[in-house]
């Protein structure tokens, strides 16, 4: 019998569901960068599961041959914890667009960016909100015009880079959609990193935002400065302010425990002291004459 492992492609991870984004969609790029990082790190796509939530960019658990999850509306995060609490040895990569993730799913991104889950969220942003046609999002510049805001949007927006490092993720990368080559290597650090790992990717509506997007966020793109020290919060804030620049690449990153790894701490301490409680233990402290 040949033992010979069966070395993975990216066309491995293919399904034979079709993309159904409109053509140029940025949404494409992410997934096909996506393919590459699973293929360059071999993972066991039985040892692997897709969660995302609502949106355009919601689809892409059925274009990727690993286990995977279509929930509801900005409820990516809650199933990728109860995955990797359950099953901790499990690779959970949780994708979906800035709508989703940054206005019903903004309440739940917080406390897994805090928690440190040990968890890969790819988030991509197009600042607009494009399954329901066109309305303004919470990333949506101030100023813009949209389907919802004809005179243009009053609101500030949401940065999900600066949201993400102020509440305690420990991996925090921008990409871009157009650049193939730096957000598969962003997918692949965030998927070995252990704790948080967050990935913002600008990746184009061309139909609600325009095919003019491209260019304008190409000119706007730098890499992050070889002399930036991705462990200074404050310098990995600053990027969040720049007004015509874009800077991509890994813009923080800590070593700090994960969710998982302190679950497994508390476990311990459980252990230590006896035997578990029984329900009937745990009843009794909410209501003493149970």
């Amino acid at each position: 019998m040949s033992t010979e492992v069966v070395k993975l492609k990216p066309g491995s991870y293919k399904t034979d569901l079709k993309p159904v984004w409109c053509p140029g969609c940025g949404d494409f790029g992410v997934l096909n960068a996506l393919y590459r990082a699973m293929a360059q790190l071999q993972l066991e796509p039985w040892n692997t599961v897709v969660l995302s939530g609502i949106g355009c960019s919601s689809r892409l658990p059925g274009y990727v041959a690993t286990y995977g999850f279509n929930s509801v509306h900005g409820r990516a995060l809650t199933l990728a914890t109860g995955v990797k609490i359950a099953r901790p040895e499990t690779i959970v990569i949780a994708v979906g667009g800035d709508g989703d993730g940054m206005a019903i799913g903004g309440n739940h991104f917080m406390h897994a960016c805090r928690r440190n889950l040990d968890v890969t969220y790819i988030l991509m942003d197009n600042e607009i909100y494009g399954l329901t046609k066109g309305q303004t999002a919470p990333t949506t510049p101030t100023g813009d015009k949209t389907k919802s805001s004809f005179y243009g949007n009053p609101e500030p927006a949401v940065d999900p880079v600066e949201l993400a490092i102020s509440t305690g993720a420990t991996f925090v990368a921008r990409g871009f959609s157009g650049d193939m080559k730096t957000l598969t290597n962003l997918i692949v650090q965030a998927i070995q990193h252990r704790g948080f790992a967050f990935v913002n990717v600008m990746s184009p509506c061309v139909t609600f935002r325009g095919e003019s997007q491209y260019g304008i966020l190409k000119e706007k793109l730098r890499l992050v400065p070889e002399d930036h020290d991705p462990t200074d919060r404050l310098a990995a804030l600053a990027f969040t302010r720049e007004k015509d620049v874009l800077t991509t690449g890994i813009l923080y990153n800590v070593d700090e425990p994960s969710l998982v790894d302190r679950i497994a701490h508390v476990r311990e301490l459980a252990k230590a002291q006896g035997p578990e409680p029984t329900v009937k233990d745990i009843l009794q402290t909410f209501f003493p004459s149970f």
